[in-house]
């Protein structure tokens, strides 16, 4: 591994162990030239399917694209980045336990939707606004309704009051 600060090639690992949900490693490492410290991560190279866009266009898996649009929809919410990255590597494994070389973009909205709807109901609307093109805001009522009839904790009730309350006043 080069070293960031002095680019010298010879650095030496001081410290390792397993992060986020175990599918990673941290490496703590050190020049052995210039003595600076960084950290690295290792995780396996994993063969993602491709997605079909709605185009009918090809392209390679990018989770950087997945994490931005969870993270615009979690926007000024408490949800740690810890969460959301967990999130992301569930939505990861389960595209690879698919077994399928191609996937449509519909299929990983859906995954997202799934993910952020245990992750935070407000962030889950938002998402879903944009990822089903709501129109006005009976689409939105009818998406809080549809959340308000399944079984959840009792701040993922208040979060929807508060929806329902903003959904009346518009």
């Amino acid at each position: 591994m080069r070293c960031p600060y002095c680019g010298a090639q010879d650095t030496k690992v001081i410290d390792s162990r397993l992060s986020g949900d175990g599918d990673q490693v941290r490496r703590r490492r050190e020049c052995l030239l210039c003595k600076d410290r960084f950290t690295t991560y290792e995780a396996a190279e994993l063969n993602l399917p491709r997605v079909i866009k709605r185009d009918g266009s090809r392209v390679p898996f990018d989770g950087r694209k997945v994490y931005s649009g969870m993270m615009r929809a979690l926007e000024k919410r408490k949800v740690p980045t810890e969460r959301v990255e967990a999130a992301l590597a569930r939505i990861n494994r389960k595209l690879i336990a698919s077994g399928e070389g191609e996937v449509s973009s519909r299929q990983i909205g859906e995954l997202v939707m799934e993910e952020l709807r245990q992750l935070d109901e407000v962030a889950f609307v938002r998402f879903a606004s944009v990822y089903r093109k709501f129109e006005d805001v009976r689409a939105f009522r009818e998406e809080i309704d549809r959340l308000e009839r399944q079984p959840g904790s009792e701040a993922a009730r208040k979060q929807l009051d508060l929806l329902s309350e903003l959904g009346r006043k518009a």
